[in-house]
């Protein structure tokens, strides 16, 4: 069937509900007919980062169908690696966040996965993604799914997919998933009813809590006691855990933004909450003012991002992704008793600056770069694990600390995922005891920068909406790779389509569609279609002698690419 014969066939079926069909009889064939092509020109596709789109009736959108499609695939392939037996007793944990329809989403997939004979643990509340990768572990789960977009607008929603170590799938396993999924035809093969004997609530927030706090490096109680802190949940999950740390931690000066605490799928009070937008702070900025807070910290909906504003002579600074992650490499590294360690290790994602590992090298710290997301450096945390299992010496490191770019760290192993519960942690730990020294974080990073040369990130993302959208964005990679270089100056070019080396020990990188100029000087561009989201990115890490000579630098480089790749 076309798109607008698929259209008529969820418009009038009785399989479909009444909701469903009433809600795509409101659009008018003529009037709507962008529209309807849009919702069913495709079935939402389930990648390597599960599903994400905007919710919505039709095979192009998030509803009670696709996650359950999504399911049913999942399931069956469950069953054939791990057996029925370990399904019905290991199960599968299933979270979700405060997003408009994530419970319902999340009590279609324990349905669905129960209606299969699958043992189901369904988080009690919304909570943070971290602590479903955490909570997959202390199960001993077969697998985990997390209904969230993370920090999209409130249109989407999305369905992430954890293997039994509690990582993200990587492309090896997400294939296998994949194929299942596209497998399922019907949708009246989907048993949406289940099994409530399978299905069990569950609450280990506080075990959740108790892991995050051994990642504390910092004891100083009065220094705690004395940092000023606004924190934001953005209307999202880290408002429980994120606070309980803290003031376990000995934060007592944590003040909330009362209207961003509540749960809000509608995030009513900010544009997009994405805590790497400086307006989705502008109440805790101003409430900072008001107190004379020394940092404001915001988490995104689903908690595994933390943006942190600082304090300075004239105003509240927002630091970069790149900024807190360097500064974070700094604190853990050197509040780490590496003696306790043979081989430890810190990992990075291929478009995160390169500051962070100067940092590591300096203190003789082995340095592991993974593809874009944060999936890769936690099948790099079980890479290690394993080899400790099998004695194979090549692949034994042991993990201290990861990051990427876009606002996401984790420290300690009890998550395989980014988490801005650590991060916050970490993030006062640091800021308190820069203060008890008279500085701000923003000293620190000055330092940084002194010691190490100047740094200067940007990020420039394009949203391309629709099949159009798509195919422009497939054209520009093509001609990219075709020999349409932006630069005359590149010493080299990474393309991650094929398959590059490693570090000794580990092969070959999965192949991604990425492709990463590397300048003169050691400043580099990066160009990334997003494999969630209809976006391309691009990638500036820009190196020079000082704020003013970099700026130059980068905003000649954006007109370059812009220029080469028609958008400007």
């Amino acid at each position: 069937m076309n798109c607008f014969e698929t259209y008529n066939f969820w418009k009038t079926d009785a399989l479909f509900d009444a909701q469903t069909r009433a809600e795509l009889a409101s659009l008018d064939a003529a009037r709507d007919a962008v529209e309807i092509e849009d919702r069913f020109y495709c079935d939402l596709e389930f990648g390597t980062g599960g599903l994400r789109g905007v919710m919505g009736a039709g095979t192009n959108r998030m509803n009670k169908y696709t996650v359950g499609k999504a399911t049913r695939g999942l399931g069956k392939y469950l069953i054939d690696t791990f057996g029925a037996d370990a399904c019905r007793t290991r199960g599968v944990v299933v979270g979700y966040d405060t997003r408009n329809n994530s419970k319902d989403f999340a009590d279609v997939t324990a349905s669905v996965l129960s209606g299969m004979g699958i043992r189901v643990r369904v988080h009690s509340d919304a909570r943070p993604t971290p602590q479903l990768s955490f909570s997959v572990k202390y199960f001993g789960a077969v697998a985990g799914v997390v209904i969230t977009a993370s920090h999209n607008p409130k249109e989407y929603n999305g369905y992430k997919v954890y293997d039994e170590y509690g990582c993200q799938l990587v492309p090896d396993k997400a294939e296998r998933v994949i194929a299942y999924v596209n497998g399922v035809e019907d949708y009246r093969d989907i048993d949406f009813e289940g099994s409530n004997d399978l299905i069990e609530a569950v609450d280990v927030t506080d075990e959740f809590v108790n892991a995050v706090l051994k990642q504390s490096r910092y004891c100083n109680a009065a220094a705690k006691a004395d940092l000023r802190v606004i924190y934001t949940p953005l209307h999202g999950t880290g408002n429980v855990p994120v606070s309980t740390v803290l003031a376990r931690d000995g934060f007592v000066n944590v003040a909330k933004v009362a209207a961003q605490s509540v749960p809000d799928g509608d995030f009513s009070t900010v544009q997009s909450p994405n805590p790497e937008d400086r307006r989705a702070l502008l109440m805790g900025i101003a409430q900072a003012e008001e107190t004379g807070a020394d940092i404001v910290l915001g988490t995104d909906p689903d908690c595994d991002r933390v943006g942190v504003a600082v304090k300075t002579a004239d105003r509240y600074k927002l630091l970069t992704g790149n900024q807190t992650g360097a500064l974070l490499m700094d604190f853990v590294l050197s509040h780490t008793d590496m003696g306790a360690y043979r081989h430890p290790a810190v990992v990075k994602t291929v478009v995160t600056s390169e500051l962070g590992a100067k940092i590591a090298k300096k203190h003789g710290i082995m340095v592991f770069s993974t593809l874009t997301g944060f999936k890769y450096i936690g099948e790099k945390i079980t890479q290690f694990e394993e080899a400790k299992l099998t004695g194979d010496e090549a692949r034994d490191y042991d993990f201290l600390f990861g990051y990427e770019e876009s606002y996401g760290y984790l420290a300690g192993t009890h998550a395989r995922d980014k988490d801005a519960a650590v991060a916050s942690l970490l993030i006062c730990e640091m800021a308190a005891e820069a203060k008890a020294a008279g500085r701000t974080l923003c000293d620190k990073m000055d330092e940084l920068y002194c010691e190490y040369g100047y740094y200067l990130d940007a990020l420039d993302s394009f949203t391309l909406k629709g099949a159009d959208g798509a195919e422009r964005i497939k054209s520009m990679m093509k001609n990219l790779r075709g020999g349409k270089s932006p630069f005359e100056n590149t010493k080299i070019v990474t393309d991650y389509s094929v398959p590059v080396p490693a570090e000794p020990g580990f092969g070959v990188l999965p192949t991604s569609n990425v492709l990463k100029y590397t300048l003169d000087g050691g400043s580099w561009v990066s160009v990334r279609p997003s494999g969630t989201e209809p976006k391309i990115k691009i990638y500036y890490s820009i190196k020079d002698e000082d704020r003013a000579a970099a700026e130059r630098k980068l905003e000649e480089i954006r007109s370059t690419v812009k220029k080469t790749l028609g958008l400007e």
